[in-house]
């Protein structure tokens, strides 16, 4: 069974190059990637997710706007009991923000630049599909 990601722009962040680049990156490595285009509110991405049985959901953020999304999503994948939902950001992340992301249940924090390589073994590594 193939891993299935939801790559998703939450918020007013219209720029979306480097989630289009991922979301190749991951289906080229035979990954099922579902992508939900801009502007997405954290209700939508977590129905999206539960509609599309998703194994991880990859945020791409670069409006600061990474730590109320993040809880939001976090607090309504709890509600929907979706706790086994592999969280992942992509994105502009300051350093002093790594630590609240984690505890909040974020697996994954990539900054710019890092090679899709190094994605897909995370998420392969840290994914468990039956």
């Amino acid at each position: 069974m193939k891993i299935r990601v939801l790559i998703a722009k939450a918020g007013l962040d219209g720029h979306d190059r480097g989630a289009k680049v991922i979301a190749r990156g991951l289906r080229d490595a035979g990954m099922e990637v579902i992508y939900t285009g801009l502007r997405q509110t954290p209700e939508q991405i977590v129905s999206a997710a539960l509609q599309e049985d998703v194994n991880v959901i990859g945020l791409s953020i670069l409006s600061g706007a990474h730590l109320h999304v993040c809880s939001r999503i976090t607090e309504l994948l709890g509600n929907a009991e979706l706790q086994g939902v592999l969280i992942v950001v992509g994105g502009i992340v300051p350093e002093q923000d790594i630590q609240a992301l984690r505890e909040m249940g974020v697996a994954g924090i990539f900054a710019p630049g890092t090679k899709i390589q190094d994605i897909v073994d995370f998420i392969s590594k840290n994914t468990k599909v039956t």
